[in-house]
């Protein structure tokens, strides 16, 4: 598995140097957005609708909108310094407390934690406390220069740690629209209705549950691969950007501006006056 944060976790006197491997991935199936006439894949540039014009990397800086169109610049060197202010490697368990008093809309994204070199006797005692306590353990981390909250638990026979959500990051209840107020429900229907939990109540098995419409989805690709339905994308070259240089494109500007002119015409010839005798 691949690492994406080292460091280590403490708890009381108790250093743990460990790494973190993402726990969960995303099956969903990407598709490509292609140009219909040529099924080249479309390229999607960064441009300024002001300059009318592609902007590249270094010429992009960062801001925060404080209001609309009013922007605080910040530079790259204040934003690093505040990360090494902030990157401590070495974590500490704030608080122990029980897994059922947080509610699942706090949590965010799952990490399996393997100890480092040095660090299996302080991770199995680390797990075994959690598992005869019953209790997680509550920290900070600093993960890509964004300060995480995060619970450590026992999973199977390993340490995760699941980052979780800031109080002020739920949005309020009460700003959810239309929510019916009390209510009353009839007992007959309610009746049947926990008649009906009942019937359907079981012990969870995750392998029970599959994702149907990717399964779908996949069986489709196969079958046009199949029947050869298939296109490729062009192998045409874009063109390369002709480059101009500045006295080339003045030069090119005169030449669109100047007036057109007309032939001239040959001047006429004189006829020499002979005398008239008298």
């Amino acid at each position: 598995m691949h690492t994406v944060w080292k460091g280590s976790i403490s708890f009381g006197l108790v250093n743990i140097p460990v790494k973190l491997h993402t726990a969960t991935e995303n099956k969903d199936i990407k598709l490509r957005q292609l140009h219909k006439e040529c099924h080249s894949p479309i390229n999607y540039q960064k441009s300024c609708p002001v300059c009318e014009k592609e902007v590249q990397n270094e010429e992009i800086v960062k801001a925060y909108e404080y209001s609309k169109n009013k922007f605080v610049v910040l530079d790259e060197e204040d934003l690093e310094k505040l990360k090494k202010e902030n990157e401590d490697k070495s974590v500490e368990i704030i608080d122990f407390v029980k897994l059922e008093e947080i509610d699942p809309i706090y949590f965010e994204r799952s990490y399996f934690m393997a100890p480092d070199s040095g660090g299996g006797k302080a991770y199995a005692l680390l797990r075994k406390a959690l598992e005869d306590s019953g209790k997680i353990g509550v920290a900070k981390i600093m993960i890509r220069s964004k300060e995480q909250l995060a619970v450590i638990r026992v999973y199977q026979d390993t340490l995760l740690m699941e980052t979780i959500h800031f109080p002020d990051e739920v949005r309020l209840v009460k700003d959810v629209p239309n929510i019916p107020s009390d209510e009353k429900v009839v007992k007959k229907e309610l009746d049947t209705a926990l008649m009906l939990v009942e019937q359907l109540t079981t012990a969870f098995d995750p392998e029970k549950y599959k994702d149907d419409y990717r399964t779908a989805l996949m069986e489709l690709i196969e079958e046009k691969k199949s029947e050869n339905a298939t296109v490729a994308a062009s192998d045409k070259q874009p063109a390369p950007a002709k480059v101009m240089d500045l006295m080339t494109a003045l030069q090119a500007s005169l030449d669109k501006t100047k007036p057109k002119t007309t032939a001239k015409k040959k001047p006429a010839t004189r006829k020499k006056a002979t005398k008239k005798h008298a």
